[in-house]
């Protein structure tokens, strides 16, 4: 079964648009076909995402304890790995470098992410591929 680390961006997408294309991916029958692997740094950002952007708050209705509790599912679908090596790979913005480690940490067969600035261009990593959410679903089938 494939390893995949989700970037921030995409538990945030699922968490906003609940009907949206980007929550397939964490629904039964596309989680049974991979394991999801994720790091704290990676939660922290997504409830921090969620939790402290005013953009957000204004355009989506929903409570911390909305927030809360979707962190906590995802602990229980995500196998958790530690923060992985130190590395300097994205270039322009080092605070994606730690997703880049889970991955490695993951020994991840993919990357996961909305980031078509930084993160989608670098391709493939240690091999990993580094895929949109909607790449990875057609991967999924």
């Amino acid at each position: 079964m494939p390893r995949a680390v989700l970037d921030s961006s995409v538990p945030v997408s699922a968490f906003l648009t609940p009907d949206g294309f980007v929550v397939g991916i964490l629904r039964a029958p596309a989680i049974d076909r991979y394991q999801l692997c994720l790091s704290a740094a990676i939660l922290t950002e997504t409830g921090e995402t969620l939790l402290a952007k005013p953009r957000l708050r204004r355009s989506f209705a929903y409570a911390d304890d909305d927030v809360r509790g979707y962190i906590r599912w995802l602990l229980t679908q995500a196998k958790m790995v530690p923060a992985g090596p130190a590395l300097r790979v994205v270039h322009g913005d080092p605070k994606d470098d730690p997703i880049i480690a889970a991955a490695v940490a993951a020994k991840a067969d993919f990357l996961v992410t909305g980031d078509r600035a930084r993160l989608l261009p670098i391709g493939e990593y240690q091999g990993i591929r580094l895929v949109s959410p909607r790449e990875f679903r057609e991967i999924l089938g």
